[in-house]
């Protein structure tokens, strides 16, 4: 064998051998307060929750590594259009207005809003028993709009996490907050200390489906995505993630 083709072969192994283990990564971004979607985790200060999980999952299942960058709930959009992350994997409603932005994934859970107050406050309210009281709701969420277009309120304040919205209602800045049930219901089950309860019989004024999102120049990803996400339904992995979670 020629003296040059044992080095030619040799730098082929070797880009081979490169190219088989480098992977795509894929940027997730999620908040750090969507308890039980996304929350770093107080003990090991790593993000975790069912979305997070699901990216994971989604991840290994295309073969790439995942990377997850922490951004307030109003900033994942911009963080997605500007290419700052890849993928969102947030509690994030499906909506027409969103829609227009960027593009959805297969749906993978639904939920509505919840109403919470002081713990000492025994009263189940309905939304028009709090005519001209002042109220909370998520920046960014679906149904501030809808809370603040009713004209039930004196105000609607809007908050960057729920954890603010908590605290102002027990300190009687506000009569209720209305945030995601299931992140409500989490919290208030993992730290019955935090002084307020959800009330019961509300009904939500509007129930959204939860899904991953992408770019709309990213086809590619979307279609991996999806794929994954039917594969996980069919195979159960899904329903195993959100019970992990109580959802």
């Amino acid at each position: 064998m020629s003296r040059f083709v044992i080095p030619y072969i040799a730098a082929i192994a070797i880009l081979v051998a490169s190219t088989a283990v480098a992977k795509e990564t894929i940027t997730v971004g999620i908040t750090p307060t969507g308890v039980p979607f996304t929350f770093v985790d107080a003990a090991t200060q790593k993000p975790t929750g069912a979305m997070v999980d699901l990216a994971t999952a989604i991840a290994v299942d295309i073969g790439a590594d995942v990377e997850f960058q922490i951004n307030a709930f109003p900033a994942l959009i911009p963080a997605l259009t500007t290419g700052k992350i890849n993928l969102i994997s947030a509690s994030m409603f499906v909506t027409a207005k969103r829609q227009e932005i960027i593009d959805f994934s297969i749906p993978v859970y639904t939920y509505g809003e919840a109403m919470f107050v002081a713990a000492g406050d025994s009263n189940d309210y309905t939304i028009d028993q709090l005519q001209g009281e002042n109220v909370g709701a998520q920046m960014g969420s679906t149904f501030a709009d809808a809370l603040q277009a009713s004209g039930v309120f004196g105000q609607v304040r809007l908050y960057d996490s729920i954890a603010d919205m908590m605290r102002d209602v027990v300190l009687g800045r506000i009569k209720a907050g209305f945030g995601d049930r299931p992140i409500v219901a989490y919290q208030i089950s993992k730290n019955p200390k935090l002084g307020v309860r959800l009330v019961g019989g509300y009904r939500p004024l509007h129930e959204g489906e939860v899904a991953l999102a992408v770019a709309k120049n990213n086809s590619r990803l979307l279609n991996q995505v999806n794929a994954s996400i039917a594969k996980f339904e069919k195979n159960g992995e899904l329903a195993k993630i959100l019970s992990k979670y109580g959802l």
